[in-house]
C-alpha cells in the first residue's frame, strides 16, 4: 500500500492493535503542554461517588464486568461504568476526553507516546507513594515510570511475536522452534510441503502487521533503541540492518498467505483457527479471540531468529501497556483509588489475567488458564521490550512499517528502504 494512500484514520490503526503502544504528539489537542507535572490528589474522604472506567479492551469487558461486581458489593455507595472504544478512537480521543472530565475517573493509556502525552497534560495522578504501588514488579512494569517513579501502571504483559500451532510443529518435525534464519526458513518450506500456509499475517492491517518487525529488527539492529535513534536521525532507514531486515521480509514472500498485504486480522485468525496456517504473526495477546472462535489446539509463541543462533541477543519480544491511572479532574478521586486498589490486588489481577490470557505485571500472580501457563516460560526468557513503540512520530513509525509491508507485496527492498528514508528525513526537519 502506497505511503500516500494512507488515510489519517489507517494512520491511527497502524497504532490501534491490541497491547499496541504508541500514538501520536499531535493527539494532546489544544492546550495541553509537556510542561506540566504529575499532580498529587486528595485520597481522603468518602469512597463514593459515580466512576467511569475509560479504556479500549471490549473482549475484556465481561472480566472487569465481574470485578467490578466484586468490588461495588464490598463499597456499597461505588458504582464502576465502563467508557469502552475501539482502540483507534481511544488513541484519537481519550486524551481530550479524559481531560474533560466527563470520562475516565479512571482510564489507561497506550505505552509510548500516549503515555507521555497524558502525563504531560498532567492527568495521571501521582500515586507512586500509595503502598499498592509495590504490588507491581518495578521491572515488568517499568514503561509506567515517569522521572524514576511508577506514576502509570501497567496491567498487561504480552508477548508481541507469531503465536504458532505445536500440533503443526510437530507434524513438520519440530518438537521446538528453530533458533536460526536458516532453520526458521527450512522450517517454512517443510510447512508449505505439507499442505499449511506457514504464516498467516494481517499484511493490509498495518497496526496488526507490524508486530512482526519486533522480532525481525530485534536481532539485526545495531542497538536496543534502534526506532528512537532513527526517529532521531541518527540511523537511518537505508542503514545496511533495516535494508537486511527488509530483504528477509522479500524472503518470506512464498511463506505468508496469498493476498498477505489485502488480508485483515480476522480472515488471518480464522485461517490459523482452521489450522491451515502454522503461525499466525501478531502476539500471544490475540489467543482469547483464537479461543473464542475455536481453536482446539496448544498454542505457543515464537519469534523468528533473523541471524545465526550465536549471535542472537533475545529469543522473543514482550510488552507491557494497559497503563492505569486516576485522573486529577475527578471529583471522586478517594473512590478512583480505591478502585485502582483493588485491582492491584494479586487476587484480582489473576482473575483478570486468567480469564483474559494476559500475563500480569503484578507479582505474587499465579495463574491457572492453560494457556497462560503454557507461555510461563517465556516470563524468564530473554525478550525485547517490543521496539517499534519506540517511535513517537507517527508519520515516521508508518513510514518504516510500511515499507515492510510493501516489500512483502514486491517492492525491492533497496526501494522501499529509501522511500521510507525520504519521509522520515521530511518529518526530522
Amino acid at each position: 500500500m502506497p505511503y500516500d494512500s494512507l488515510t489519517r484514520r489507517r494512520l491511527l490503526q497502524a497504532f490501534g492493535a491490541l497491547a499496541a503502544g504508541a500514538t501520536v504528539a499531535g493527539c494532546a489537542g489544544p492546550g495541553s503542554s509537556s510542561n506540566d507535572k504529575p499532580s498529587g490528589i486528595d485520597t481522603t474522604g468518602p469512597v463514593e461517588g459515580d466512576l467511569s472506567f475509560a479504556h479500549w479492551r471490549a473482549e475484556d469487558k465481561k472480566a472487569f464486568a465481574d470485578i467490578i461486581d466484586a468490588f461495588t458489593k464490598a463499597n456499597s455507595k461505588v458504582s464502576v461504568r465502563q467508557d469502552i472504544s475501539p482502540s483507534y478512537d481511544y488513541q484519537s480521543k481519550a486524551l481530550q476526553q479524559i481531560r474533560g472530565g466527563n470520562v475516565g475517573d479512571v482510564f489507561v493509556a497506550f505505552r509510548g507516546a500516549q503515555f507521555v502525552d497524558m502525563v504531560g497534560a498532567g492527568l495521571y495522578a501521582d500515586l507512586s507513594k500509595q503502598p499498592w504501588a509495590e504490588n507491581y514488579d518495578q521491572e515488568l512494569a517499568a514503561p509506567g515510570k515517569h522521572d524514576g517513579e511508577l506514576l502509570g501502571f501497567p496491567y498487561q504483559y504480552v508477548f508481541n511475536m507469531p503465536v504458532y500451532n505445536v500440533n503443526l510443529l510437530q507434524k513438520a518435525g519440530y518438537e521446538e522452534p528453530p533458533t536460526d534464519w536458516d532453520g526458521f526458513l527450512a522450517m517454512c518450506r517443510k510447512l508449505k510441503a505439507q499442505g499449511v500456509t506457514p504464516i498467516a499475517w494481517p499484511g493490509g492491517e498495518p497496526g496488526n502487521a507490524g508486530h512482526l518487525l519486533n522480532s525481525m529488527v530485534m536481532n539485526n539492529a545495531p542497538s536496543d533503541d534502534m526506532f528512537a535513534k532513527m526517529e532521531a536521525g541518527d540511523y537511518k532507514a537505508t542503514d545496511d540492518w533495516y535494508v537486511h531486515t527488509l530483504e528477509q521480509y522479500a524472503q518470506l514472500r512464498p511463506y505468508f498467505q496469498k493476498n498477505a498485504t489485502g488480508t485483515q486480522v480476522e480472515p488471518a485468525e480464522q485461517m490459523f483457527v482452521d489450522e491451515k496456517a502454522a503461525m499466525l504473526a501478531t502476539g500471544s495477546f490475540h489467543i482469547i479471540a483464537l479461543r473464542a472462535v475455536g481453536a482446539k489446539f496448544p498454542m505457543d509463541c515464537l519469534a523468528p531468529i533473523t541471524v545465526a543462533e550465536k549471535d542472537a541477543k533475545y529469543q522473543g519480544i514482550h510488552n507491557a501497556t494497559f497503563i492505569l491511572g486516576v485522573n486529577t479532574k475527578s471529583d471522586n478521586t478517594p473512590a478512583a483509588v480505591k478502585f485502582l486498589e483493588y485491582l492491584s490486588d494479586p487476587k484480582v489481577a489473576v482473575k483478570y489475567a486468567d480469564a483474559t490470557v494476559q500475563h500480569s505485571t503484578i507479582k505474587g500472580v499465579e495463574y491457572t488458564n492453560k494457556d497462560l501457563k503454557a507461555l510461563e516460560p517465556w516470563l524468564e526468557k530473554k525478550t525485547m521490550l517490543a521496539p517499534r513503540f519506540q517511535f513517537v512520530d507517527l508519520d515516521i513509525a508508518a513510514a518504516v512499517e510500511n515499507a515492510a509491508i510493501e516489500v512483502v507485496g514486491g517492492k525491492d527492498p533497496e526501494k522501499a528502504a529509501q522511500a521510507a528514508e525520504k519521509i522520515a528525513d521530511q518529518r526530522r526537519k
